[in-house]
């Protein structure tokens, strides 16, 4: 797809739609941003990729950059986090906060973003009763609690799905593990149901009382994916020899990628194809992935790919850590919809990646959450350009304990007239950056508790 060429203030709100080589339709706008005041520099037109719908016969609305009249979309599956309630977890003192389908978090490197999105992988080792372990992992109790168990007893969450929902308290022991005070389904229309104490592994799923709130709940929250595609050196084992069977489901980091590439190529050729033109649409020099049972071991598989026009392989050490990044995210958010997890997670997703493939990333993330839920951190600018301001989630550091808020857009509509989503945090009037309080500094009241 090829962009508008750059203009200058003329430019302002101009577009086009066009066709993709993924499959979806984009709509491309060229914003170019009018100084606010004579210090402020003309800042260049921006290229800014949106859904307008996914495949060939779905039709989606089209969305306009941080418009102020789009609001958050509601969650209206029964597997969709809709609330979460959490305390006393790390640096989360407290946070009750609403869930929508798409969920971008922001803040400064400390604020607590990886604590709020670890607490889900925690979630999934609890119900794989392997919370000793994580706890153990984590450097014990003391490392679990906001500062300690000197100033907090316990852990406590509660998660809704509209009117069903998981409660859970977890307090310190004396020989360093953590137990349950407390577990308890909930429905909306008797309220806990039996709660249980003095656990250490969860016991929730022992006691189908309503067979339906297990056989939603539990599901749901089994099938969270936390995603974080840091580590592309030499020895990342996406780029290892793997077993091709093991194809169930995309791993966290990526490691049985071959193998999943593999099993979508021969039995879901649509969202493969889907996959490979995402890929040439940021790597131009891309070809084709190469995916066969390794000479040795027919049930064995490693990355490999050809360049456009060649046919000679190469193998996953020959990508740049962007390009390898960037086909694990394509994957995770093209893959068909029986391996979609209830809610992807995914930390920094922007790491490596050239704006242009952050801007494409973007559009693949809104689109994707049309129909699922996302719950993603980042530090970059970029791609909180393409998001709406009911999307964000600004994170700060207030005494020692993380804070959660969404902006307020209708505080930012005069803003948003002039400077992107993206310049306004840049700027700190959002929030989220890595600044000390000032009473002096000037400072947007647009931030709602949530």
């Amino acid at each position: 797809m090829e962009g508008p060429a750059c203009a200058g203030p003329s430019a302002v709100g101009s577009e086009k739609v066009a066709e993709n080589v993924v499959g979806l339709r984009y709509r491309v706008v060229v914003h170019g941003v009018a100084p606010r005041s004579p210090r402020d520099r003309y800042t260049a037109p921006r290229q800014c990729v949106l859904p307008v719908c996914n495949g060939a016969d779905a039709q989606l609305p089209l969305l306009e950059r941080h418009s102020v009249a789009t609001m958050i979309k509601k969650v209206d599956a029964w597997n969709q986090l809709s609330r979460l309630v959490l305390r006393g977890y790390k640096s989360i003192a407290e946070c009750d906060i609403e869930l929508g389908t798409l969920n971008v978090l922001i803040g400064a490197n400390g604020a607590g973003k990886s604590n709020f999105i670890g607490f889900f992988r925690l979630i999934g080792r609890l119900l794989d009763r392997q919370l000793q372990v994580a706890v153990g992992s984590a450097g014990g109790p003391d490392a679990m609690l906001y500062f300690g168990r000197k100033k907090t007893e316990e852990l406590h969450a509660e998660l809704y799905f509209r009117n069903v929902g998981y409660k859970l308290s977890l307090a310190a022991t004396q020989d360093n593990r953590m137990m349950f005070a407390r577990e308890a389904l909930w429905w909306s229309k008797r309220g806990d149901l039996e709660s249980i104490a003095g656990h250490f592994e969860t016991s929730i799923s022992d006691n189908e009382t309503v067979p339906g709130l297990y056989g939603s709940v539990l599901p749901a929250m089994r099938s969270w994916r936390l995603y974080h595609f840091l580590d592309t050196s030499l020895t990342a084992l996406v780029k290892q020899i793997h077993g091709i069977n093991d194809n169930a489901y995309l791993r966290e980091d990526a490691r049985n990628l071959a193998a999943f590439l593999y099993r979508l190529k021969n039995h879901h050729d649509e969202h493969y194809r889907r996959i490979v033109k995402a890929v040439k649409l940021v790597a131009p020099f891309f070809g084709d992935f190469l995916l066969r049972p390794t000479v040795d071991n027919a049930g064995k598989i490693q990355l490999e790919w050809t360049e456009e026009g060649y046919d000679a392989p190469f193998t996953a050490s020959a990508l740049s850590d962007g390009t390898l990044r960037f086909i694990c995210l394509a994957t995770v958010l093209l893959q068909p919809e029986e391996f979609m997890p209830a809610a992807i997670l995914i930390d920094e997703p922007e790491l490596g990646l050239h704006p242009f493939a952050i801007s494409v990333l973007g559009g693949l993330m809104k689109s994707a959450a049309n129909e699922h839920q996302l719950i993603v951190s980042t530090q970059s600018v970029e791609l909180v350009n393409e998001f709406d301001a009911e999307d964000l989630i600004v994170v700060d550091k207030r005494g020692g304990a993380s804070t959660f808020k969404r902006p307020d857009a209708d505080a930012l509509a005069e803003w948003l007239a002039d400077y992107s989503l993206g310049e306004l945090w840049k700027k700190n009037l959002l929030g989220g950056r890595p600044t000390r309080f000032d009473s002096r500094m000037p400072r947007l009241e647009a931030l709602a508790p949530v």
